[in-house]
């Protein structure tokens, strides 16, 4: 079987296990379902998630007008307390910042390759989680804007990391932590105008990932460079594929990519 079309992150459901799903715009691919077979990857082109135009990705699946362009890759996106919806300002599209912005947030802990602490919109939760391959997470408090989610991140920042070692999560060496003792433990830390919002009597959220086999040096695919793969599919964890010779591939880094998958 052969499937053709621009890469987005793939959506998934917290079963049993994660089942994962990519959208190729003609094929709806049942990712778990490919575990155990091989797969040829092949780069055929660019196709900018924005304007549609095949032009070379720049970063997050955008071309490079269409990045420093559109609402969505605003500064606001990767930095929650650069948000300024709240004080009707404008940073690219107010009414789009203030749909994204003006809606619930959490602030919460994730367990990867370590703890650690990150932004979200409530309606992204545990979509989230997943997607950053954490085994175990938790909510720390939920604000009602996205400006009180970041001035919180940025003060507990301070005290734990707010990164995922990408390698250390795909070799699966982590350790289960308490994540509630964590939550309390970094409560004074938590600013002043956001201790109201902090979640009560909280349990954490455990995660299964459909790996069969991690990979102890993991290696990463780069498609357009390499223009062709084929290797046979053993997991999939965040939104990476891990393949048996330990080979790798972020669908969410390789965004706006138009591949073609070939299911031997």
């Amino acid at each position: 079987m052969q499937y053709q079309g621009v890469l987005k992150k793939m959506s998934t459901e917290n079963l049993d296990s994660v089942q994962y799903y990519l959208d190729m715009k003609t094929d709806f691919l049942s990712m778990n379902q490919l575990l155990n077979k091989t797969l040829e990857l092949s780069f055929v082109t660019y196709e900018c998630l924005q304007c549609g135009l095949e032009k070379e990705i720049y970063r997050q699946g955008f071309c490079k007008s269409c990045f420093f362009d559109t609402a969505s890759a605003g500064d606001w996106i990767m930095r929650p307390e650069l948000s300024k919806a709240h004080l009707d300002i404008e940073d690219r599209d107010l009414a789009y910042e203030k749909q994204v912005q003006l809606q619930p947030h959490i602030v919460y802990l994730a367990n990867s390759s370590n703890i650690k602490v990150g932004v979200t919109r409530k309606s992204q939760v545990p979509t989230r989680w997943i997607d950053q391959g954490a085994h175990e997470a938790i909510e720390i408090v939920e604000v009602p804007n996205r400006y009180l989610a970041g001035i919180t991140e940025v003060a507990l920042k301070e005290h734990i990391a707010d990164k995922t070692n990408w390698r250390k999560m795909l070799k699966n060496e982590v350790e289960d932590e308490d994540l509630v003792a964590w939550q309390h433990k970094l409560r004074e830390f938590i600013p002043k105008e956001v201790q109201e919002y902090f979640i009560e009597n909280n349990k954490e959220t455990t995660i299964n990932f459909p790996v069969k086999r991690y990979p102890e040096k993991p290696k990463s695919l780069n498609l357009v460079k390499d223009q062709t793969y084929t290797g046979k599919l053993v997991g999939i964890k965040g939104q990476y594929l891990i393949f048996e010779d330990e080979t790798v591939f972020n669908i969410r880094a390789n965004e706006g990519l138009v591949v073609k998958i070939t299911v031997e």
